[in-house]
């Protein structure tokens, strides 16, 4: 029996994050390898169209588009992903989801041949929507569909699919791969793969057995759902944690992200989305990255192997977050987020430093290079997947969809205006670059330490009731909830 819901449970992983997250991390780093080759694109086309080459500030802006388009689509993917959760349920969005990736793998392919960087424009839009939609699904559905035990470490998958996307279109995007100058199309467009592999594996699997009981009222398919994922007929104390709360979100509509901030009941948990949610895309991981090539480079890389050291602080990234997944059960959320950030808090500072005295000690620029490999382990291991598990476990089912909305929109919003300001903070602060990510890095670690209430081995029900008690000021009692009647909880 345990084999059976281990292996369900494994293959909804695998198909939700294939299409998910791994979408997310592939199509944020495969975009770097043909840079120069969209860039001479861009200027060709418009050559051809006008007589004319085009100047090169318009060629920087015109790049600059099409990166920043990405975040713009994830914003709007955000805002569109919880009226989908609630309407068409967790599986089917995930599905449905895959128009835009379709859509958007069609420009990328035809784009050269049509003479067109407007397509390529319009498809890294589609590509951000799909990834806002997935980013706040995914982890919903995972979360709903694993046991209690278990839902930590099966949500935190959600951040391993994100950094296996990035390892994997670091490596696709080698020059000796996909990243030369003829192929730089089909580059972009194999985001069509995972794509197809989603809508292949994800049909064969249940839907959410929460989303069946509590949004849609259907018990036979909730029951059923729940034994395929568990691996045995016997779900009665399961289904009857379920009907405790359904029968709590008795009565109550779907939240609009605005109701969070009104609901004086909600204002811990929205206060942590909110801070921890900052925190996650503040805390100056992009920073690094962004910063990586010319450490390396100050390090003494040769040019032609920093494109694999890249590599490497990808690699990192994942199997931190792969450890985070292994122990998140065992030693709980809070730990994970306070040691993380406070790990990140330090190897800014040696960072910093190590920047400041590169000149003077030739060994210097070899330990800022290393802190660039800690300062990413540090980061996998904690922020980068509890930070996705707030929303699930904070908020109750009627809550949840519009906290994923809120949490969406933050964090690309964040996104980019990181990516917007890293160049003026890299020019204007120059060695002291790091300063302000650590100080986002200490109040991470401060607020996970002092307001994040532990969720590791609780049901819903009882998340929901602590926070209650814990908005009320420590308050005996709530109020009463005991009607059991049938309703659609969370309709639109």
């Amino acid at each position: 029996m345990a084999d059976t819901q281990g292996r369900v449970l494994f293959l909804i992983i695998c198909a939700a994050g294939i299409g998910g997250t791994f979408q997310f991390g592939y199509n944020l780093s495969i975009i770097n390898a043909p840079t120069l080759h969209i860039q001479e694109f861009t200027n060709e086309t418009w050559q051809a169209r006008t007589g004319e080459p085009l100047p090169d500030h318009m060629v920087l802006l015109v790049w600059s588009l099409i990166v920043s388009l990405f975040p713009l689509g994830g914003l709007l993917g955000a805002l569109l992903a919880g009226p989908m959760a609630i309407k068409l349920g967790r599986k089917k969005s995930l599905l449905v989801n895959n128009i835009f990736v379709v859509t958007a793998a069609m420009l990328f392919g035809f784009s050269h041949k049509a003479g067109s960087f407007e397509m390529i424009m319009l498809g890294r839009l589609l590509m951000g929507v799909s990834a806002g939609v997935s980013m706040n699904i995914q982890p919903m559905y995972l979360g709903e569909s694993a046991p209690k035990e278990l839902r930590g470490a099966v949500a935190m998958t959600s951040a391993i699919f994100t950094a296996l996307g990035i390892v994997m279109g670091q490596v696709v995007g080698l020059r000796e791969l996909l990243g030369g100058p003829q192929v730089w199309p089909l580059l972009l467009a194999s985001c069509l793969v995972p794509g197809i592999l989603q809508l292949v594996s994800l049909p064969l699997l249940p839907e959410s057995p929460r989303y069946l009981l509590i949004d849609c009222g259907d018990t036979e398919a909730c029951l059923a759902a729940l034994q395929l994922l568990r691996g045995t007929q016997d779900v009665t104390k399961e289904m009857k944690e379920m009907e405790e709360e359904r029968a709590a979100c008795q009565g109550r509509q779907a939240r609009h992200p605005w109701e969070l901030f009104q609901d004086r009941d909600l204002r811990r948990q929205v206060t942590s989305l909110v801070v921890l949610g900052s925190a996650l895309e503040l805390c100056g991981n992009d920073s690094v990255y962004a910063y990586a090539s010319s450490v390396f480079w100050e390090a003494g890389v040769p040019e032609e192997m920093i494109q694999y050291a890249i590599i490497g602080t990808g690699s990192c990234e994942l199997f931190a977050t792969f450890v985070s997944c292994v122990v998140i059960e065992r030693v709980g959320r809070k730990v994970l987020l306070m040691g993380g950030y406070s790990l990140m808090t330090f190897w800014a500072t040696i960072f910093t430093v190590a920047l400041c005295l590169k000149s003077s000690f030739l060994w210097m620029p070899y330990l800022a290079m290393s802190c660039i490999f800690a300062f990413i382990l540090s980061f996998g291991i904690g922020p980068a997947g509890v930070t996705g598990i707030l929303a699930t476990e904070l908020f109750d089912q009627t809550a949840r969809p519009a906290a994923y909305m809120v949490c969406g929109a933050l964090m690309w919003t964040m996104l980019f205006l990181v990516g917007i300001g890293l160049p003026f903070i890299m020019e204007s602060l120059s060695h002291f670059l790091f300063v302000p990510f650590l100080g986002v890095c200490v109040c991470g670690a401060i607020y996970a330490g002092l307001f994040l209430p532990e969720t590791k081995g609780k049901t819903f029900l009882e998340i929901s009731e602590e926070l209650y008690r814990l908005n009320l000021s420590m308050q005996v009692q709530g109020p009463t909830r005991s009607s059991r009647e049938v309703i659609q909880s969370t309709e639109l």
